[in-house]
């Protein structure tokens, strides 16, 4: 009712008795009529309050105020325009935007004649409900009725489509997009490419956008953002160059997925460049920006270049402050990962599951048993969040890392999920730290069902019967593992030299600067073995003799990555490697050693977590 006071309804035109209104109106208008010092009846014509009704509705639809539109719909009734086309467009435009969509669909049902902007008001309510199956029933109700419809309203059907991943319907709808001629229409297929992606069909969203006589910024960030949902980042950053050369503007969603992409793969380069478009359209202070950029630093083991990014945001969300926490812990900095756990609720953010998730695993990186229990107890208790499987693997990690296998086992077998290999696991290694053969028996035999292909396993057990001098039970376990079908999985390396990536695999002889590699190795291992280093052959798993052994634990594959950046990167730089699976025992100690007489900062990303090895010491505290 406020827009009917600025539109000074209390005029000498409008005659409609106060006490006729209803409640919420009299009090508005009675109001209005002491401030305006009006004594006189108001008059006049019916013809004349329509434009000033239709004022109030679009306020009450500004305001998101359902019961002054409530009010204002009353007297349309009354002055009998709930039949006009217009207004009842408004009205279903109105209560679409205050959330009361059965209110919205009671206008339109009882509407004699509805018009395009009557079905798409409608559709666009339910696409924001999330109701896509009502959403394709008024479709079809509408070509039914034989309606005239537009790109706008296929393109609402279809977003629709894309919320509940419907691949038939999809495809009926661009058949039918084909048929009307509709496919040369920006929105259509921008919706339509938008659709397969979500549906996991990318190469049929790119046949839709290689065929599409015009693109826009919506369409190209909508395929690479395609591209990266799907987890084909290579190929996500190979579509972003193709962009630039387009000339089409940046937009914050491309440059947060294209960022994305570069953090998965963990190519800091790439984000470098992007992180250079970012300062340069002025994109940086998006805090989805801000929280990508985050997230790419810490998966790229740059936690300080994280952090600066992270402080410098003007605007921080839940998501930013989760990306921050969890790359501390990531980047095995506990301690720093807990105290901005403790300011993000002092800011005023409620932490997540995944907040959670972050500060138990960083807890598991310092053993914090008793901290660990607390926040387990606290997120249920005073968060009214339910611990998920993820957050008990935590919590297994923890109790392992402290030598609690025992705890970790029985929680294992009493906790709400099925056990995850991963937990089993975790409580191999850590009986393989501590010596408990008894558990690590019954952690091996749960692998063995949940992944009887994974050789390193059956490995993991021979390693601890070894360290117990239990040979028949090694010999035992070397022969099952010879009959199974179990294969190790090869490993490999990788590091980033300029703009190219080299990779490196045990023993390598395709690289082309192989032999200088082995022999820069050679001298390296010469100068380490004086201080005191020794390759250790338990840590092969190859099935070969002894010698051969020997040969390959020098060659492996982050020790020949490792050198290579040692030959070619600058005295000053930090050499990071990634590697596809755990960092073995004697690798882990070869860059311990490394760091110390080179004097190079190694930063070493395994399956598992981050290894920072400065100084002869590796910030993972000897457990990995």
């Amino acid at each position: 009712m406020k827009a009917l006071r600025r539109c000074k309804i209390f005029s000498p035109y409008f005659y409609a008795h106060r006490r006729n209104l209803s409640s919420v109106a009299d009090v508005t208008l009675q109001k209005a009529a002491e401030e305006e010092e009006f004594d006189n009846v108001w008059k006049c014509k019916d013809t004349n309050i329509l434009p000033f009704l239709h004022r109030a509705v679009q306020e009450c639809a500004k305001d998101r105020a359902a019961m002054n539109g409530k009010s204002v719909h009353s007297q349309i009734i009354k002055f009998g325009y709930e039949a006009d086309t217009l207004t009842t467009n408004m009205l279903i435009n109105m209560y679409s935007k205050c959330g009361s969509v059965d209110f919205a669909r009671k206008v339109f049902d009882e509407m004699p004649h509805r018009t395009l902007v009557s079905w798409n008001t409608l559709m666009g309510s339910y696409i924001q409900k999330k109701d896509g199956e009502e959403v394709l029933h008024l479709f079809v109700q509408m070509q039914r009725e034989g309606t005239q419809f537009s790109g706008f309203t296929v393109s609402g059907v279809l977003c629709a489509c894309a919320a509940k991943f419907a691949v038939l319907e999809s495809k009926q709808l661009h058949a039918f997009a084909l048929k009307v001629s509709l496919e040369s229409n920006v929105y259509v297929s921008t919706a339509l490419l938008d659709v397969y992606a979500k549906c996991g069909l990318m190469n049929d969203a790119f046949r839709v956008f290689d065929s599409m006589p015009e693109r826009n910024d919506v369409t190209w960030s909508s395929m690479v953002a395609g591209y990266v949902q799907n987890e084909l980042y290579e190929e996500a950053i190979m579509f972003f160059h193709r962009l630039q050369k387009s000339g089409v503007e940046h937009n914050q969603f491309t440059l947060s997925s294209i960022i994305s992409a570069c953090a998965a793969l963990a190519a800091l380069l790439e984000g470098n460049q992007v992180h250079a478009i970012v300062r340069k359209t002025g994109f940086g202070a998006n805090v989805y920006v801000a929280s990508s950029l985050v997230d790419l630093y810490a998966r790229c083991g740059c936690i300080d270049e994280a952090y600066i990014v992270f402080s410098n945001a003007e605007v921080k969300n839940a998501v930013i402050w989760n990306s921050m926490i969890s790359g501390f812990a990531r980047n095995a900095r506990p301690l720093e990962a807990m105290t901005l756990f403790e300011k993000m609720q002092l800011a005023g953010f409620y932490p997540t599951e995944v907040t959670y998730v972050s500060v138990l695993s960083a807890c598991g990186h310092m053993g914090l048993v008793d901290k660990g229990r607390i926040y387990f107890d606290k997120m249920k208790k005073e968060h009214n969040l339910s611990p998920n499987v993820y957050h008990y693997s935590c919590m297994v990690d923890i109790l392992g890392r402290k030598g609690l296998v025992e705890e970790a086992k029985d929680l294992i077998e009493n906790m709400p999920f099925a056990a995850t290999p991963s937990m089993w696991g975790s409580v191999l290694a850590s009986c393989r730290v501590h010596g408990n053969v008894e558990v690590a028996e019954i952690a091996a035999k749960h692998l063995f069902e949940l992944e009887p292909n994974n050789a390193g396993n059956h490995v993991l057990l021979s390693n601890i019967y070894a360290s117990k001098r239990r040979w028949g039970d090694v010999a035992s376990t070397r022969k099952l593992l010879k009959d199974s079908e179990a294969k190790k999985e090869r490993g490999k390396s990788w590091i980033q030299i300029k703009d190219k990536v080299h990779t490196f695999m045990v023993g390598e002889r395709n690289h082309p600067s192989i032999a200088e590699v082995y022999s820069r190795l050679d001298e390296l291992l010469v100068d380490m073995e004086k201080l005191g280093y020794k390759g250790k052959a338990e840590h092969d798993l190859h099935d070969v003799d002894e010698s051969r052994k020997h040969e390959l634990l020098r060659h492996h594959s982050e020790k020949l990555a490792f050198t290579f950046g040692l030959m070619c990167l600058p005295s000053n730089a930090p050499i990071r490697i990634m590697k596809n699976l755990r960092i073995c025992g004697d690798c882990h100690s070869f860059m311990k050693f490394a760091s110390k007489i080179t004097g190079r900062e190694i930063v070493v990303r395994d399956v598992n977590r981050f290894h920072h090895f400065t100084n002869g010491s590796c910030s993972c505290g000897e457990f990995w």
